[in-house]
């Protein structure tokens, strides 16, 4: 049994229906290249920007301790296997990306409750050695129920992202660049000045 979807040779719709999908597929191919979708199947940390709102996150992440060991996804997806980190990407993604087109987003960021298990799975497998440490129990008064039975940003508040969040947080909030460049900028009186000597 043959499906078939279109309407009838020489019928005045089938002209319609082959144009409405070709359109569909078209705007959708369109929005993808846009949207630099296949950007974020990769480990780059620079996709997270494609969103604007997402910038003041990535500059306070380029300048944290963080930044040489985890990426984004080092931190905001799943570990276990790749299979459920590609489907919590897409997921949270679609999420996302459907609150940004909206224009729906809020002046701070805050992370939903599967994010907020996922990151503090992540935190855990990194820090499972200061974690289980027993150590600190002497020093840090209820370290040991604290470590079990809390977020660890409850008290880690600024790690990763500092201490203000929010979009309007950096001034001329430009990303990726001139954020993520190491050279030094040095002034042309400067340069001439240590050349001389």
């Amino acid at each position: 049994m043959r499906l078939n979807f279109l309407p009838k040779k020489g019928s005045p719709l089938r002209s319609f229906a082959v144009f409405a999908i070709a359109a569909v597929l078209g705007i959708g191919f369109f929005l993808m290249k846009e949207g630099e979708v296949v950007s974020y199947l990769s480990d780059d940390p620079q996709a997270c920007v494609n969103c604007h709102v997402m910038t003041p996150v990535y500059n306070s992440w380029m300048h944290s301790s963080h930044r040489e060991w985890a990426s984004c996804n080092g931190c905001h997806v799943p570990q276990d296997n790749v299979v459920n980190a590609y489907y919590f990407k897409a997921m949270d993604g679609l999420y996302h990306a459907s609150i940004f087109t909206a224009r729906a987003e809020p002046e701070v960021i805050f992370m939903r409750e599967g994010s907020q298990e996922v990151v503090q799975n992540n935190c855990i497998r990194c820090h499972v050695q200061q974690v289980t440490q027993t150590k600190y129990d002497g020093f840090i008064d209820n370290h040991a129920e604290n470590r079990t039975s809390r977020q660890c940003w409850s008290c880690h508040k600024e790690i990763p992202h500092g201490r203000i969040h929010g979009m309007s947080t950096i001034k001329y909030n430009i990303a990726p660049l001139p954020t993520d460049q190491e050279e030094m900028v040095i002034p042309a009186w400067l340069e001439k000045e240590m050349a001389s000597k």
